[in-house]
């Protein structure tokens, strides 16, 4: 994504939207007064539980289930970086992963042992010196995934890249893979690999908390609620524009010769 989580936020967009309401509240007609305030409302009710976990179903709801995937069982892993907690002190730093980025890694390696076999690439190229994927694999090694099993793609900034460089990769990975990453981000991890022409199979790291607790505090808005949603916003807006690069890539791709 192109911009910053933020930008996703309700709680963002409701702070602007009430400083161009009190500017200009006087000059506003009552129709758009009360649209705004309707909008305001609607922003507020996303920051609490309740409605992040509305608006966090729409995104999870996109994820097909594990038994869909057809047969024959796909023999790649790809496992996607998650970020750092802090900048990382050396390639072992494994405190240094997010709680997503070790999530993803336990379920990647949970996959492998069900397929031995198979080929695991760790796909990541955030951070700096020390990119994502290298502590993630150097984890996954010391969880006893042989070295000669596991493959790195750190040069990608972000999940678009991530499917690009992987396609890249020589030798060439099988275009019938098992993604695995977060329940949130899988749904736009899929649109961009299907865009690079692999056929994924989800295979989520951990599951998305469903719905909230029914007390009073589901009413109220909260951080972690305000997080949920905005990291939802971020998602689907994400799934929107991978799906613009993709038509746009498939328009730029050349014909198909028999």
């Amino acid at each position: 994504m192109s911009f910053p989580i933020y930008a996703t936020s309700p709680l963002s967009w409701a702070l602007v939207l009430l400083v161009l309401l009190a500017l200009g509240w006087h000059a506003l007609p009552g129709a758009v007064r009360w649209a705004g305030i309707a909008i305001e409302v609607l922003l507020i009710a996303l920051m609490t539980p309740l409605g992040a976990a509305g608006v966090a179903h729409l995104v999870v709801a996109r994820v097909p289930p594990v038994q869909s995937c057809a047969a024959p069982t796909p023999t790649t892993i790809v496992v996607l970086g998650g970020g750092f907690s802090y900048p990382p002190r050396a390639a072992d730093d494994y405190g240094s992963l997010s709680t997503e980025a070790l999530q993803r890694v336990f379920a990647g390696v949970a996959l492998w042992q069900k397929i031995p076999d198979a080929r695991l690439v760790i796909a990541g190229g955030g951070g700096g010196r020390i990119r994502e994927a290298m502590p993630m694999a150097n984890l996954a090694m010391r969880m006893d995934v042989p070295a000669e099993a596991v493959e790195i793609e750190d040069q990608s900034r972000n999940t678009w890249q991530n499917a690009r460089n992987v396609a890249a990769l020589s030798p060439p990975v099988s275009k019938r893979i098992w993604l695995v990453s977060s329940p949130m981000h899988l749904p736009r991890a899929l649109d961009a690999f299907r865009a690079w022409g692999f056929k994924p199979c989800a295979w989520p790291s951990g599951a998305e908390k469903d719905g909230f607790d029914l007390w009073l505090g589901a009413l109220v808005p909260q951080g972690g609620a305000i997080r949920r949603s905005a990291i939802a916003f971020h998602e689907l807006a994400g799934s929107v524009e991978y799906k613009f690069l993709a038509r746009r890539q498939a328009r730029r791709a050349p014909a198909h010769t028999p």
